[in-house]
């Protein structure tokens, strides 16, 4: 799974990026919205079915259910089923590509270094998580294949590159190849963006003044519409677009990038030379977190991202997606299938802290590209009348 879009070389990964883009215009995107909505709605029911009396819930859980619904509808044209089924396939598959555990973290290491892993890098492969993407993208190539079945998504540009190959400039795309796009499109709206909702469930339930601001812009803003969630009104809510930046400073999915330079580079007016070849390691979690770029950084203030303020920062201190051409695909889906998501808790349900509700929230030790929890995050949603 490592031949995917987001670790390949310059030379590989250019055409490859050229042939996915299309996937996520805003043409497409709003092609795909109903789909989105279409999950938010079974997302509502399941909260309304599933809160207990007490209200407690764990949020990683509850909303991976709703990003695994999403993927699995617009990426790959099927019915997970995750908010039906409590032991739900997918979304065990999606949990185990992220938690942190010493393989993990040894194998992470071994990449850094070719010539072992070249050796023993299948030893510490997730055979079942590449054997199991790697048939569900087959199985659904194959079905649509058959069946003349057409729907202008994620799979249909795979199988577009699979038989004809010479767009990547090769002779053969094989299997492996494309199930590692599925593999990343999977795993990045999987893990990211429930990420993303629960600690902005988290953040709201401790800041009741920012929940109830946010909340009264989204009323207000569907409201004007009939109380319909559409494509363009999801813009207007700029005071939701400012939690969700916030949200992304304090706690970005990706804690750092790599990149390597293609030729020799001396940063101007400086002496600061990069050598090509050499791993340059951006930290994001550390520039997120600087005190002098964001004062205070362990307080949640989404004004940070006012217009005013953020008019006053290098737009390289915020980098959730990373930047320039190797920026994050699907940024746009990612942003759309989150904000539906917080739109549904928050229309339905006031957020508070309970008692398993773990403050401050303590991360795992061993996470390495991925942020994660020790504990879990914890909030009491109580229904809004």
């Amino acid at each position: 799974m490592t031949m995917q879009l987001f670790r390949l070389d310059s030379v590989r990964w250019r055409p490859l990026r050229t042939r996915l883009s299309p996937v996520f215009t805003s043409g497409k995107l709003k092609d795909m919205f109903h789909l989105v909505l279409n999950c938010s709605d079974h997302f509502e029911k399941y909260l309304n079915e599933t809160v207990s009396k007490d209200g407690i819930v764990e949020c990683r859980n509850l909303t991976s259910k709703f990003t695994v619904d999403v993927i699995g509808s617009c990426a790959f044209g099927l019915e997970i089923n995750a908010l039906k089924e409590e032991n739900n396939k997918f979304q065990k598959i999606g949990r185990r590509m992220f938690r942190a555990t010493p393989k993990i973290m040894f194998r992470n290491v071994f990449r850094e270094i070719p010539w072992i892993y070249k050796h023993l890098g299948y030893i510490l492969d997730d055979h079942d998580v590449t054997e199991f993407i790697t048939n569900i993208t087959r199985d659904t190539i194959k079905y649509r294949k058959r069946n003349n079945v057409r729907r202008h998504d994620f799979i249909d540009t795979l199988i577009d590159l699979k038989d004809n190959p010479d767009k990547l400039g090769v002779n053969n795309v094989t299997d492996e190849f494309i199930a590692a796009q599925s593999f990343v499109f999977f795993a990045a709206g999987f893990e990211t963006s429930s990420s993303t909702m629960s600690y902005t469930i988290y953040e709201l339930a401790q800041n009741q003044s920012v929940q109830e601001k946010v909340r009264e812009e989204i009323k207000e803003v569907l409201n004007s519409n009939n109380g319909a969630i559409t494509y363009d009104n999801i813009k207007k809510m700029s005071y939701l677009e400012m939690v969700f930046k916030e949200t992304l400073r304090k706690y970005p999915p990706v804690m750092f990038l790599t990149r390597k330079p293609v030729r020799n580079y001396t940063f101007e007016g400086t002496k600061i030379d990069l050598r090509k070849g050499l791993e340059v390691v951006i930290p994001i979690s550390a520039i997120h977190n600087d005190p002098n770029i964001y004062p205070d950084p362990e307080v949640f203030d989404p004004e940070r991202f006012s217009a005013e303020n953020m008019g006053q920062r290098n737009s390289m201190y915020h980098l959730p997606f990373g930047d320039g051409p190797r920026n994050c695909i699907g940024a746009r889906f990612a942003i759309n299938q989150t904000k539906i998501g917080l739109i549904k808790v928050l229309m339905n349900y006031k957020i508070d802290v309970c008692e398993k509700t773990q403050i401050p929230i303590v991360h795992a030790p061993l996470s390495s590209l991925m942020l994660q929890t020790t504990h879990g995050i914890y909030v009491k949603l109580t229904k809004l009348a």
